[in-house]
């Protein structure tokens, strides 16, 4: 099954420019934890709830005054439409991310996919459970910043 059997069409994106208030209030009313940013069609990274929360918030930043792309995840990991759905959960599950941007050939962002979404590839339930307990795996911090999967 090819990612773009499952994945969701056309998301709904955030500007790079915009404040993480904006980011926060579409995220409420889509009722979702992620927002692609885009310049346009151009994927520029993602920004998280816990972006908005770890990196601004505890950094004293104002919702009305910071900017997305100041928090915002830079170094994404995304497939093209037309990988499998067992690439999408390896990279999900290396990386231990929830959500996966998905672009066409040319590297236009055309769709998202969650976790939720493997669950349709019935035909592999094995691997969705794999997939949901790599990406579980508690993580310890690294000093630099990022987190790394633990041991």
């Amino acid at each position: 099954m090819k990612i773009r059997d499952v994945m969701t069409r056309k998301p709904e994106v955030v500007r790079p420019q915009a404040t993480i208030q904006d980011a926060a209030r579409k995220m409420d009313e889509l009722n979702v934890g992620a927002l692609p940013v885009c310049d346009g069609e151009r994927l520029l990274g993602m920004i998280t709830d816990r972006d908005i929360t770890v990196r601004a918030t505890s950094a004293g930043k104002a919702p009305a005054d910071c900017r997305v792309e100041e928090v915002m995840t830079a170094e994404v990991d995304w497939c093209y439409e037309d990988d499998s759905v067992a690439d999408a959960a390896e990279k999900m599950s290396k990386r231990q991310i929830r959500r996966l941007p998905i672009v066409d050939r040319d590297k236009r962002l055309v769709g998202i996919v969650a976790l939720g979404d493997l669950a349709t590839d019935l035909d592999k339930p094995k691997k969705v459970a794999a997939t949901l307990e790599k990406i579980s795996e508690p993580s310890r911090p690294d000093r630099a910043g990022r987190s790394e999967a633990a041991d």
